[in-house]
């Protein structure tokens, strides 16, 4: 049985968007492991709190992940 983590910053995904990573990345793991692995396949949203996530040193926020998205269009 697969299990796969995804961990995001809390706050900057919304529901919808949180059950489309699951959805989707089930159908990929599916794709590589066959549809019998669909029923036992985990997909797991594990959300870190804002400025516990840090890159070089420095803590991100939830504002900090919001305006790299809105800056890549």
């Amino acid at each position: 049985m697969p299990l796969v983590d995804i961990q995001l910053v809390e706050g900057v995904f919304d529901d919808a968007q949180k059950r489309t990573m699951i959805e989707r990345v089930t159908d990929a793991m599916v794709s590589v492991e066959g549809e019998v692995m669909r029923g036992v396949t985990w997909v797991r949203i594990q959300e870190i709190a804002s400025g516990e996530w840090a890159i070089g040193g420095k803590g991100l926020s939830t504002g900090d992940i919001k305006a790299m998205r809105a800056s890549a269009g």
